[in-house]
């Protein structure tokens, strides 16, 4: 194995990043429309990355790049491209402005991830923290998401580099075990944060936003960060840093050191002191060593600040702000604009560097085990440093502009005698890599003084992506167990969005030139040179030269991959190579390898054969069995429910099928699990005889002897048969052809067990009904089912005649488990057919739900009723409809889509006459009405009508009930809340900010609560006179285990109070009122303490409600309110009058009785108001309730003068009869009619026998000595004078018109 570079992801979207990071490439003008596609080649060949901050997490799920104030995070995501293999990309997830104050630009990123604390995942990462140093000295820490966590300032000049410095595990005891941190670099100050007190406080601070953005909660103070800050001196500019840790020097080092600085007479402490070694690059001088001894300085606390004030969170909390306690608006701001306090540094003198006055360093790269340092400088030389010695042992030449990273590659498992040494460690091999952008190159090379083991051309605008960290936040008991892999070093190309990662083989570390391993790697790549030119010969001849067995299975492996090998190069070259292990002395040769031989010797011979029988099949077919004419009409509907035309996507059938790709989907079959291969390989071996293409016994005689087991083959078979149902179909001779090949396979050696008697359950036949079981392709399952229990019911006849030589039926376990399935089977054949349904045109519903037995059967028993139910929904079905379906009733009214669905529904019933119940059936469809409408509020109707046709209280009552705590009282309680807030009926545009629907629906809503509500109280008051219903299903689905359904979930629900159900009942019928007749008022307000506390409880739990005589003044606003319904409920009566409409007089009369207010006042209004829209009969049918007859007559009297001032003094022209009556009137009667209003009544030209009607009412009302029955009998006298008040009253109407 060599080296070589891997594309283990993409970055997509690479172009919409680099328009956002560069906004001036999307300012095109029009001229330079016509030069886009150039412009475009050259921006996305032109050096834009370079200009760009980029951090790649260490586990390769997170990407960040920034520019200036903007940032881009890219997550990652597994998508399957064409051929079926999974692939890594990279999305954007998140993308905007990062910097807070005005001026600053984003210095360095680094992307950290945290470990799981969890007790399943200790070790695993959780998420993963984005760090960012920003030119004004901040350090901000962001989520994924980019919600930022905390800030801090620790210095007040610009962040020149981020680095992570995570826990590794000790190779021997002789390594210091090194602590997490995070190192912050800046132009003379260089700040080190405590690894664990930064996990712990990212930690806190994201579970503090996440509480937030939930339901807000109080605010938790976080542990303060423990940092260091080192004033490092004696350095004129520094651009780069490495720490390196805590390192403990020799006893001569230090006995050395001593004498240096001391003298010869200084003393010696007995242990060397433990100090922090950091390793800076720059100028004056080039290279410095810096350390610092502990305990020379105390670590600093920092205040966290909470970044609370997030996007993902603002809105939350400025508007809970008030109940949280957290500071207002103007206060945060004045508190972010004073800079916290700066701590001074600690001064750091260097200990000695690499003095060069014109040399300059660039970046500095720390090696995995911390020994060794890559630095680059201005003269384009890379300098490897020796850490511990402080010297430079090699340079490399020619790398202007270069980026360094390493590799470190652990020594393979068997490589090693561990029988001699078990307790010595694995070895470990250190890679330089260097990318040389001038030159477009990627090269390798051992250290310390090893050779150039890999280069690769690669592009000039790559970006080297080396993290040089791990996990944050895992120590020595929680790194033991897993050991997550990261990509070390990865190459970024932005042409293509590729990411590449370098692999590199242990063994190239390694001197010895004249190794086996050097020789048959350089005959590896011999072979790869020689299959491009397809010699056989030659091939055969360098692959049976090399001698270690893993590199002779890989070159096999690249000769059968190879696309343009014919299959008979393939055969002889591994026939040749299984020879020659066979020759080999047994124990010697490796038995995987001379497996792997074998296998693929067969499967070469195979493919060979079955090429060979592509011919027509002229046998004879097997009559038509008994069983398949019995399901022949539901196939047939079936078939033609999915001959409508579809999008599919066939596979690539312009050729034969390539002999590697053969080999590749069979090649450890057991370990697929992809279909489409599976399906791909089995077409090839088995569609031909399904078909009739090919000959069945030669084919079945090549299976035989293919050396594949019985049990492969048959798998084979049914997921070709299973997965080309439509093709299956078309043909009428598959189904004899597939029991040929059934039998054939079930008599092979090893197929059914010797021992099977019969009596118990075989593993052959098993895998076929579980095979069926699990299929979705309901047609295909049940011929399959139906061919195998034929095949295995002969099976069992001549197993019991050989066995009895009687007469005898052989009843046996297995059939019996055959009934079970093939019933099942033709139960979800019938289900698949009415889901197969069409959707009608502009309805909404998704895609057609594919069941299968074994989905049915998780589903639990609610499961055919669910996938019914939200067929309903989709088909349109309505309330009323579907009782009529139900009851088999209306078919020569429905139309021909509906009779296909009464056919198909009739039949599914019948099938499953208990799982689809009415009651069960309604319950489910009320349900998925609530659900879609909670998802577009439009629905909510329908299932309120559906919810009352259950006929069981104790079903209704559940269902009703979990649809108000699941759904309808969050919307009920912000449609209150918001009328509260306005005081009338709200307006579309803020119906739709806090309720989530417009007006329109609203009031759809609030009425349909009532409804609900009503539908709740009737259910609960009906519960006890009813037993509650069992749930059950049929014989054959009893085995069904799943999530608990519906009418389950109903019958366990707990009771409800009643009084508080009414008590929210009376609210939504005041918001339904209100928003029907635009009425002002606050419903809440309508209620005292305990009744605005009791609403949005829980319905089950017992509240304080009103009792006893309530507060004068809240009946009094009541009796308004309730005044304003009945006066704007009868103009609407006035207007337009409906049966809908009729109901709203008993409603206010109930309200009024429950709010206390007096029912007699309202009807007398009720009744003037009718007489004031001209509704003299209704208004007779509300007076007859009328208590107080005295008070109703006194005021029907006003509006009864008011009718005939209208018609004497008000018209538009005083004519003769109007002066001549007026003239006969008394003066009380004119003085009274001249100080009518007429202009207050709404219908002021009436007929003259309803004035005179309600005249007559009047004094019938009015007792004889009341103060104004006189005027009552004159008034009388006035509309009965004959000879002149026709003509004025008809002149009087005139005018009116």
């Amino acid at each position: 194995m060599s080296c070589c570079l891997l594309d283990f992801g993409r970055v997509q979207e690479l172009r919409q990043v680099r328009d956002f990071l560069f906004p001036k490439h999307n300012n095109a003008g029009p001229e330079e429309e016509k030069t886009r596609a150039e412009e475009e080649e050259q921006q996305q060949s032109a050096p834009w990355l370079q200009d760009c901050v980029l951090s790649l997490s260490p586990c390769s799920d997170l990407l960040v790049i920034a520019r200036e104030h903007k940032a881009t995070f890219l997550s990652a995501k597994w998508l399957t491209d064409e051929s079926g293999q999974e692939e890594m990309t990279l999305a954007v997830t998140w993308s905007g402005t990062l910097s807070a104050e005005e001026g600053e630009c984003i210095c360095s990123v680094i992307c950290i991830p945290l470990a799981s604390q969890k007790r399943s995942s200790t070790g695993r990462p959780d998420w993963t923290c984005v760090v960012v140093g920003f030119s004004s000295g901040y350090v901000r820490f962001y989520t994924e998401s980019g919600v930022l966590l905390l800030a801090q300032l620790l210095h007040e000049d610009p962040v020149l580099q981020l680095k992570c410095r995570t826990y590794e595990i000790p190779r021997h005891s002789g390594v210091t075990e090194q602590h997490e941190e995070l190192s912050i670099l800046y132009p003379a100050a260089l700040v080190t944060i405590d690894g664990f007190s930064l996990f712990q406080s990212l930690r806190a601070c994201r579970n503090q936003v996440a509480r937030a953005a939930a339901a807000g909660s109080d605010v938790i103070q976080p542990p303060p960060l423990a940092y260091k800050k080192w004033g490092l001196q004696d350095m004129d500019t520094i651009t780069d840093h490495s720490s390196i840790g805590i390192t403990t020097l020799s006893v001569f080092d230090q006995m050395k050191n001593a004498s240096m600085l001391g003298g010869f007479h200084t003393s010696v402490k007995g242990s060397p002191p433990a100090m922090s070694q950091y390793i800076t690059v720059g100028g004056g001088p080039y290279t410095g060593f810096y350390y610092a001894i502990e305990g020379s300085s105390q670590p600093l606390l920092s205040h966290v600040a909470l970044a609370v004030a997030s996007k993902l969170t603002s809105a939350l909390f400025s508007a809970a702000s008030g109940w949280l306690g957290w500071k207002s608006k103007n206060e945060e701001e004045s508190v972010q604009k004073q800079k916290p306090k700066v701590e001074p540094a600690t001064a750091l003198p260097v200990r000695f560097g690499l003095p060069d006055s014109r040399r300059h360093g660039e970046s500095i790269c720390l090696s995995p085990c911390n020994t060794m340092a890559g630095v680059t400088d201005d003269f384009g030389r890379v300098t490897l440093l020796d850490v511990a010695r402080g010297i430079a042992i090699r340079m490399w030449k020619g790398y202007r502009d270069a980026q360094l990273g390493w590799v470190q590659v652990s020594e393979a498992r068997g490589e090693r005698d561990l029988a001699t040494s078990p307790s010595m460690p694995r070895r470990h091999a250190q890679f330089l890599v260097i990318y040389a952008p001038r030159r477009g190159i990627l090269e390798v090379w051992g250290t310390q003084h090893g050779p150039r083991v890999g280069a690769f051309t690669v592009g000039k605008h790559c970006r080297l992506l080396y993290a040089g960290h791990r996990l944050m936040g895992v120590n020595s008991v929680t790194s033991q167990g897993w050991q997550i892999h990261t990509q070390q070093v990865c190459l970024f190309d932005p042409v293509n969005g590729a990411l590449r990662a370098v692999t590199i083989p242990f063994h190239l570390a390694l001197s010895d030139k004249k190794s086996e391993r050097a020789k048959d790697m350089h005959l590896l790549r011999r072979v790869t040179t020689l299959l491009r030119s397809l010699l056989e010969s030659e091939a055969q001849s360098v692959l049976l030269d090399i001698k270690h067995p893993a590199i002779k299975k890989q070159a096999l492996e690249s000769l059968l991959s190879n696309k343009n090998a014919p299959v008979s190069c393939l055969t002889n070259v591994t026939r040749a190579l299984l020879a020659s292990l066979k020759e080999q002395d047994p124990e010697a040769v490796d038995k995987s390898l001379l497996q792997f031989c074998s296998s693929e010797l067969k499967l070469l011979q195979l493919y060979t054969d079955v090429q060979l029988l592509h011919t027509p099949d002229t046998s004879p077919t097997e009559p038509e069995h008994e069983d398949l004419a019995r399901v022949g009409p539901v196939l047939q509907r079936y078939t033609e429910m999915n001959s409508r035309p579809c999008v599919s996507f066939a596979q690539d059938s312009s050729g034969p099928l390539p002999v590697r790709t053969f080999l590749s989907q069979l090649e450890w079959y057991w370990c697929i699990t992809n279909v489409i291969f599976v399906c791909i390989s089995g077409s090839f071996l088995f569609w031909g005889c399904l078909s009739g293409q090919s000959p069945l016994q030669r084919v079945c005689e090549t299976l035989q002897e293919s050396g594949i087991s019985p049990q492969q083959l048959l798998s084979l078979l049914l997921s070709v048969w299973l997965n080309k149902e439509k093709d299956v179909l078309k043909y009428p001779d598959a189904v004899s052809h597939l029991g040929t090949l059934l039998s054939t396979l079930s008599s092979m050696k090893g197929a059914v067990d010797e021992s099977w008697d019969g009596q118990c359950v075989s593993p052959w036949w098993q895998q076929v009904r579980t095979a069926c079981v699990q299929s979705e392709s309901s047609a295909a399952a049940l011929l399959a089912a139906l061919v195998a229990h034929r095949v295995a019911k002969n099976a069992i006849t001549r197993l019991g005649e050989s066995k009895f030589q009687e007469e005898w039926e052989c009843v046996s376990l297995e059939l019996e488990q055959w009934v079970v399935c093939i019933k099942q089977l033709e139960d979800v054949l019938a289900l698949q057919t009415l889901l197969c349904l069409p959707s009608p045109q502009g309805s909404t519903g998704g895609a057609v739900t594919r069941c299968s037995v074994k989905t049915l059967l998780e589903s639990g028993r609610g499961g055919v009723a669910d996938c019914v139910s939200k067929l309903i929904f989709r088909q349109g079905v309505s309330p009323d409809l579907l009782r009529d379906i139900l009851q088999r009733r209306g078919e020569n009214d429905i139309c021909v889509c509906v009779c296909v669905v009464l056919e198909l529904l009739e039949c599914v019933c019948q099938r499953f006459p208990n799982s689809l119940s009415p009651d069960v059936l309604f319950a489910h469809c009320s349900w998925e009405n609530v659900v879609q409408w909670n998802k577009d509020p439009e629905y909510l109707e329908w299932s309120v009508e559906f919810l009352k046709m259950i006929s069981n209280p104790h079903i209704q009552f559940g269902v009703s009930a979990m649809m108000w705590q699941t759904f309808i009282v969050k919307r009920f309680s912000a449609a209150a809340f918001l009328m509260e807030k306005v005081g009338k009926a709200p307006k579309d545009r803020l119906c739709r900010r806090d309720v989530g629907m417009g007006d329109a629906a609203v009031r759809s809503f609030l009425g349909s609560s009532v409804q609900l509500l009503q539908a709740l109280m009737e259910a609960d008051s009906a519960v006890e006179q009813v037993s509650a219903p069992d749930v059950c299903v049929e014989e054959v689905w009893g085995g069904a285990e799943g999530p608990v359904s519906i009418v389950e979930l109903a019958l366990d629900q707990r009771s409800v109070h009643y009084p508080l159900v009414q008590h929210h009942c009376v609210l939504a019928s005041l918001l339904h009122a209100a928003m029907t007749f635009s009425l002002r008022l606050k419903p809440l307000s309508l209620f005292d303490s305990k009744g605005k506390n009791a609403f949005f409880r829980d319905l089950s739990s017992i509240q304080l409600l009103p009792s006893g005589d309530m507060d004068h003044n809240l009946v009094t606003v009541r009796q308004e309110v309730s005044h304003s319904a009945t006066l704007t409920e009868s103009e609407e009566n006035g207007v337009k009058h409906s049966s809908t409409e009729d109901m709203w007089p008993s409603v206010c009369m109930e309200l009024s009785s429950i709010l206390q207010v007096n029912t007699d006042i309202l009807r007398r209004h009720l009744v003037c108001e009718l007489y004031n829209q001209g509704l003299d009969l209704r208004a007779e049918e509300v007076m007859m309730e009328v208590q107080d007859k005295d008070v109703l007559g006194s005021q029907l009297l006003v509006l009864t003068g008011q009718r005939l001032a209208f018609s004497l003094l008000h018209s538009q022209s005083q004519t003769k009869p109007n002066m001549e009556l007026l003239a006969r009137l008394p003066p009380t009667l004119c003085t009274w009619l001249k100080a009518m209003d007429p202009s207050e009544l709404r219908c002021p030209s009436v007929p003259l026998s309803q004035s005179s009607r309600l005249i007559n009412k009047v004094i019938e009302m009015l007792p004889e000595n009341h103060g104004q029955y006189s005027l009552a009998l004159h008034l009388l006298e006035a509309h009965t004078h004959p000879p002149l008040l026709p003509p004025v009253l008809a002149s009087a109407k005139q005018n009116w018109s």
